[in-house]
């Protein structure tokens, strides 16, 4: 038996969705034109589906479990398990107005147009903020509304922003942050619910891997009580002798956020020979 995941096709989520499973030790052919295949490695049967299907295919129990943006979901809300934040394909859903309209506040778009692909989540943003607006309902390229009079604003999901800039809009609300989730079927068998824990055990390890770096160094017996206050490592930093009477190497794992600034401080405490590696899976 095998666990059935949709991921996307193309588009913003699928360079991602893949990465993660290959990297979590899943083999698989994503070639052109391919809607199913099955993967090697893990007993996994994968769809690949536009983004806005995954939530339906999940929750009709066609597929077990997909790989979605928190946007899909919010804006079209099915029942289904969000089993795990994924960290990968971060947007925001922002309102934006051209460059030179006056805005101040909120309120200012009040009996406004507002040109989304996104209704159901600015609808509710808007209300829970007791605004009314007129909304104009789009499949896509929102952004070029304001300039050919359709709209007064825009709502849609901003990643670098640079496309807001190229149709002389500018952010002025930042309506809903999102990124790429893991959802399930509410109803799986034993069977199937095994396999999705084998699958998150797995995408957890790579998560953490991304997060994490491996670093070796070597220093002066002396350094040690100091390079090990900067390393705490999961544990402990491993410490071992080298050849070299008096001289140390230490190995540990540090975070990906502080790497700079505990590099920096392994060097003022006496660390030489600094070696950084990547880590593909990490397990705690």
């Amino acid at each position: 038996m095998k666990l059935k995941i949709a991921i996307q096709k193309q588009g913003r989520l699928a360079e991602g969705s893949t990465e993660i499973l290959r990297r979590a030790g899943i083999g698989f052919s994503n070639g052109p034109g391919k809607l199913r295949t099955e993967a090697y490695g893990f007993p996994l049967e994968i769809f690949y589906l536009r983004d806005d299907d995954i939530p339906d295919y999940v929750a009709d129990g066609v597929a077990d479990a997909g790989i979605v943006g928190e946007n899909v979901l919010a804006e079209r809300p099915r029942r289904v398990d969000t089993i795990e934040n994924l960290g990968f394909g971060n947007c925001h859903m922002s309102i934006a107005v051209p460059k030179n309209a006056e805005y101040n506040r909120l309120s200012d778009l009040k009996g406004k147009r507002i040109a989304t692909s996104y209704p159901n989540v600015l609808l509710k943003f808007l209300a829970r903020h007791e605004v009314e607006a007129d909304m104009i309902e789009l499949s896509g390229s929102a952004e070029i509304a304001p300039s050919i009079g359709l709209a007064d604003a825009v709502c849609d999901l901003v990643s670098t922003g640079n496309t807001l800039f190229s149709n002389g809009l500018r952010e002025v609300e930042t309506v809903m942050d999102s990124q790429a989730v893991l959802i399930a079927c509410p109803q799986l068998s034993g069977v199937q619910a095994s396999l999705l824990d084998q699958l998150v055990f797995r995408i957890r390890s790579v998560m953490a891997a991304r997060q994490n770096k491996y670093i070796l160094l070597n220093a002066p017996i002396g350094s040690v009580k100091r390079i090990t206050a900067i390393l705490p490592g999961m544990k402990s930093p491993t410490v071992m002798p080298l050849a070299a009477s008096g001289w140390v190497s230490i190995h540990s794992v540090i975070s990906e956020t502080d790497f700079w600034e505990i590099v920096d401080g392994l060097k003022r405490a006496g660390a030489e020979g600094i070696l950084v590696l990547s880590i593909d899976q990490m397990f705690a």
